[in-house]
C-alpha cells in the first residue's frame, strides 16, 4: 500500500513539474554578435517565444571562435530546458574541421536535441559599392591574375561564411585570402569598412546595405535564384555545379532534455513562427521563414551535415597540398 502511495506522489511530482516549465526565465544563446544572421532571427523570435512560455526568453551573446564557444556552452548546459540554442549551419562544421586541424571536437552534434528548423537562405558573394569587380568573372579574372592577393571576411576560421567561399574558391580554382572576425555581423563591417574586399552573406544581413547602394552582389550559392534578389544569379547557373551553400538559422537544447520540456519548446517556436510579431520582423530584412518541426528538422540536419562535413574534408585536404 505504501509503494502504490509512493508511486502515485511520484506520478503527480513528475506531472506537477511537467505543469510547471518553465518556472523562470530561459536563456537563448546567440553564439555570434549582434548584427549577424542568427542575431538577427533570434531576437524576435525570443520575444514572440515569450509569450507562449509564459517567461522571458532572455537573448545572451556568448561569441568567439567562428560560433564555437556559444555553441560549446549550449552543449553544455544543464539539460532543464532552461538553456536553448539558436544556431547556424556551422554547429555541423566543428565536430569535423577541429579534429583536422589537431583538436579535440569541443562537442558533438549528437550532444543537441532538435527542437525547430526557423530560416534556410542561401549565401550571397558581396562585394564594396566601389569594388571593380561586377561580375564573377571579374572576380575570379583577378584572383587568377594576383594569387592570395584578394581577401574577403567570414565569421571565424571553418564558420559557415568561411566554408561558403572556400568552396567557390575550390571549384573556381582561386586563391583568396581569408581574414576571419567574430561574427557574421562584424564581417559585413569590415567590407563596409573597406578593411576587406568580399563576403560571403546570409542574405538578411546583407539586403539593406546592398538595396542601400553601399555593397553589390555578384551570385548566390542556392540552386535556384532567391526572391528578393531575382536578377542575382546562381554560381549553378554560372557554371559551378558543386557550389550550392545554406545559412540556415534553427533552435536546439541540450541533447538529454525530458520529453516534455522538448515538446513544449516545439510548441512555444511554433506558436512563435506564426506570431505577425515575428513574421513582420523576418519580413522587414526580407527574410523567409522555413519553419520544420523537430523530427523534419532532424532529417534536414543530418543530411545538411553530411554535405557539410564532405565539404570541410575537402576544403582541409586543398590546404594540407
Amino acid at each position: 500500500m505504501k509503494k502504490t502511495a509512493a508511486a502515485l506522489f511520484a506520478l503527480f511530482a513528475l506531472g506537477a513539474q511537467a505543469q510547471e516549465y518553465p518556472a523562470k526565465p530561459v536563456t537563448m544563446i546567440v553564439p555570434f554578435p549582434p548584427g549577424g544572421v542568427a542575431d538577427i532571427v533570434g531576437r524576435p523570435l525570443a520575444a514572440a517565444m515569450e509569450k507562449s512560455l509564459g517567461q522571458p526568453v532572455v537573448v545572451v551573446n556568448r561569441t568567439g571562435a567562428g560560433g564555437a564557444i556559444g555553441m560549446t556552452a549550449a552543449a553544455k548546459a544543464a539539460p532543464d530546458g532552461y538553456t536553448i540554442l539558436m544556431t547556424l549551419s556551422s554547429i555541423s562544421i566543428f565536430p569535423v574541421s577541429d579534429p583536422m586541424q589537431g583538436k579535440a571536437a569541443p562537442y558533438q552534434i549528437s550532444d543537441f536535441m532538435p527542437i525547430a528548423l526557423v530560416t534556410a537562405d542561401p549565401t550571397v558573394l558581396v562585394v564594396g559599392a566601389s569594388s571593380p569587380y561586377r561580375t564573377i568573372g571579374d572576380f575570379v579574372a583577378a584572383a587568377k591574375a594576383n594569387p592570395g592577393k584578394i581577401n574577403y571576411s567570414s565569421s571565424g576560421i571553418f564558420g559557415t561564411l568561411h566554408v561558403a567561399m572556400e568552396m567557390f574558391a575550390g571549384a573556381a580554382g582561386i586563391e583568396l585570402f581569408h581574414v576571419p572576425y567574430q561574427g557574421g555581423g562584424p564581417a559585413v563591417t569590415a567590407l563596409l569598412g573597406g578593411q576587406v574586399q568580399a563576403l560571403a552573406s546570409g542574405p538578411a544581413a546583407a539586403v539593406g546595405q546592398i538595396k542601400g547602394g553601399k555593397m553589390r552582389a555578384l551570385a548566390g550559392w542556392g540552386a535556384k535564384r532567391l526572391d528578393l534578389m531575382p536578377d542575382l544569379p546562381t554560381f549553378k547557373e554560372l557554371g559551378y555545379q558543386d557550389v550550392e551553400f545554406y545559412i540556415w538559422s534553427a533552435v536546439v537544447a541540450p541533447a538529454a532534455i525530458p520529453a516534455n520540456v522538448q515538446h513544449r519548446l516545439r510548441a512555444a517556436v511554433r506558436a512563435a513562427v506564426a506570431d505577425p510579431l515575428f513574421s513582420g520582423a523576418m519580413a522587414k530584412v526580407q527574410t523567409p521563414i522555413s519553419y520544420l518541426d523537430a523530427p523534419e528538422f532532424k532529417d534536414f540536419w543530418v543530411a545538411d551535415a553530411a554535405r557539410l562535413r564532405a565539404a570541410v574534408q575537402k576544403i582541409g585536404k586543398a590546404a594540407a597540398k
